[in-house]
């Protein structure tokens, strides 16, 4: 496949990494130490947006209180499909009700990858490869081990049994 990551791990620890979130500031991802995190690349205008939205919004309502973090992370490498400036995009996010953490648009494949997205690709078994597509699932442990990725066509309601597992 196409658009491999080699090397070592960018980071020894999800921990380490730093992101921005929807209005610019840097988070660093040792917010979530011992959380589970369900980090997400996100889409405002694809057909399955609002039931992986829903979906979503419905393990946040579930789990928050049990340990569980939903990250949204808006990516427009996929037929432009999250278009959107940051504005627009947290607007639609906070319009539809949604509460979790969401952040400053990214890529998810190829060089100009965030740091994130390499260290979970590289981190499970996708070993490089690329994202397939808007609303793959990376599920972390409380200690920041990827536990599983799910493609796009997973839907996100399909992975109560895992989170419940790693609560």
């Amino acid at each position: 496949m196409g658009n491999k990551l080699k090397g070592p791990l960018p980071f020894q620890s999800i921990y380490q990494i730093v992101v921005k979130d929807i209005d610019g500031q840097d988070i660093s991802m040792s917010k979530y130490q011992n959380k589970v995190m369900l980090v997400v690349n996100v889409a405002c205008e694809w057909g399955l947006t609002t039931k992986n939205y829903d979906q979503l919004m419905e393990l946040d309502n579930n789990y928050r209180e049990r340990g569980l973090s939903v990250l949204a992370f808006p990516c427009n490498q996929f037929f432009g499909q999250e278009p959107g400036t940051h504005e627009e995009i947290k607007s639609f996010v906070r319009g539809i009700g949604a509460k979790f953490d969401v952040f400053a648009k990214i890529k998810v494949n190829g060089k100009e990858a965030c740091d994130l997205y390499k260290f979970l690709r590289l981190s499970c078994r996708l070993r490089g490869s690329k994202i397939g597509w808007n609303f793959g699932k990376f599920l972390v442990d409380r200690q920041g081990n990827v536990f599983q990725y799910y493609g796009p066509r997973t839907e996100p309601r399909k992975i109560v049994q895992d989170i419940e597992r790693l609560l």
